[in-house]
């Protein structure tokens, strides 16, 4: 099947080398001439497991194309639109600057019978305000929602746990549903479920998605400030709680909070337009959520502070971890980073070190100090902090081998991901999240 997608970040890119994977004949669109170059040669402008292979294969093989005109879109049975929705500026809504742009520039080029399907993450009513535009070329509008998680992005494509498509109440969305069968044909074929629902249920879906996650692990962590306050260890609650199967352990790891470009804004988006629709009550939990989640950082940096006897000025802190998350090098909103600015604002000599997402981070604040090796971030600090649960810090780093480079063993486990008991019994001071 011939398909556009329209908008090459970090959703677009990946979905466009995923559909030309499986065998569909793709092109890509975006307005970025320099991210559209990069694609063309087979590299991927940010970093995600598997990305570069596949866009290697899928230019070779001449299934996949990208362009800066989105003329050359024309003649696509599917137009993916896969552009961004950041917040406003000063506020908590969505903006949909980009994907209103992105609609206008598609409409010349829609025939009769065409499919564009939505797959950015909107607020409810989006698309019943972008159908009777698209419904004037013949095309129908649908919402097909993405699900996926950075560092596993390729394989959330292509092997979905869910697929989700609203479409219209009309012959023409049933018509676009079943293109969308056929498009996803592998994945349906390997079990995953093909749910077809009606527009606005679509656009809930990955809003509500979001909101019951980031209120999971907001969760854990709130527990954990209980746990500190009473002398008992969250880790060891989470186990417990996590063998109930209504609510399960995944997700109930404590530590310094959620970020990156997706969870944070899109739960705001999500709040923001709720109240738009004169429910906000409804879920004025999330700000609490939110809070919740932005307190975690500031008891890191407390833990460190505590650590070293209540003053951090002038004494070298080891920040392991930039991205907000491991297998990536996206820096947004990132708590890993948060930690080192406020550290570095009270003073402290503070080195960050991270697999794949140094150069973002010193393009973001080139007033922290950065090694690009772990070791040399670890030699002669009198303080660490874990912050990003690479493999590389917690299964690949040993207290011995680290204590033979610090000044002054002391840890700081933001993520709960180290063996207490092994650091300690090593000699190191260990401090974790809503532990003993």
């Amino acid at each position: 099947m011939r398909m556009s997608v329209i908008g090459c970040g970090y959703l677009g890119a990946v979905h466009a080398a995923a559909m030309a994977s499986i065998g569909h004949d793709v092109i890509g669109i975006d307005v970025d001439a320099g991210k559209v170059a990069a694609l063309a040669d087979g590299v991927a402008p940010f970093f995600e497991p598997q990305l570069d292979e596949l866009l290697q294969e899928g230019v070779a093989s001449g299934r996949l194309r990208f362009s800066t005109e989105t003329a050359d879109a024309a003649g696509a049975a599917v137009h993916f639109l896969a552009v961004g929705t950041p917040q406003v500026a000063g506020g908590h809504a969505a903006d949909l600057r980009f994907v209103d742009a992105a609609v206008d520039a598609l409409l010349p080029h829609l025939r009769a019978g065409d499919v564009v399907a939505g797959k950015s993450t909107v607020p409810v009513g989006t698309a019943a305000r972008l159908t009777p535009r698209i419904a004037q070329t013949g095309a129908a509008l649908v919402w097909n929602p993405e699900f996926l998680r950075e560092g596993w992005a390729v394989h959330d494509t292509i092997m979905p746990d869910r697929l989700v498509v609203g479409i219209p109440q009309t012959s023409a969305g049933e018509e676009a549903a079943a293109l969308l069968r056929d498009a996803y044909a592998p994945a349906i074929e390997a079990g995953a479920p093909f749910l077809v629902t009606d527009l606005a249920t679509a656009e809930l879906v990955k809003g509500a998605a979001n909101a019951f996650l980031a209120t999971k692990i907001s969760f854990i962590n709130a527990m954990a400030e209980i746990a500190e306050a009473a002398g008992a260890d969250v880790t060891l609650l989470a186990d417990a709680l996590g063998h109930d199967t209504r609510i399960g352990r995944r997700y109930l790891g404590s530590g310094i909070g959620f970020g990156g470009g997706c969870l944070p804004k899109d739960i705001r988006a999500f709040a923001a337009r709720a109240e738009e629709l004169g429910r906000g009550e409804a879920v004025g939990f999330l700000r609490e959520v939110d809070g919740i989640n932005l307190r975690r950082r500031d008891r890191a940096v407390q833990l460190v502070v505590d650590a070293l006897g209540g003053l951090v000025f002038g004494r070298r802190i080891a920040v392991l971890g930039a991205a907000f998350k491991p297998f990536s090098d996206d820096i947004r909103d990132s708590p890993a980073l948060d930690v080192a600015v406020r550290l570095r604002g009270l003073g402290a000599d503070v080195v960050v070190t991270d697999p794949a997402a140094l150069e973002n981070a010193a393009a973001a604040h080139p007033q922290l100090g950065y090694a690009p090796h772990r070791d040399d971030a670890l030699r002669d600090a009198d303080a660490v902090v874990i912050v990003t649960e690479w493999d590389h810090y917690r299964r690949e780093l040993t207290p011995e081998h680290a204590g033979s480079l610090v000044a002054g063993r002391v840890i700081v486990d933001g993520r709960n991901c180290l063996d207490a008991a092994a650091w300690r019994a090593a000699g190191w001071q260990y401090h974790g999240m809503g532990r003993r």
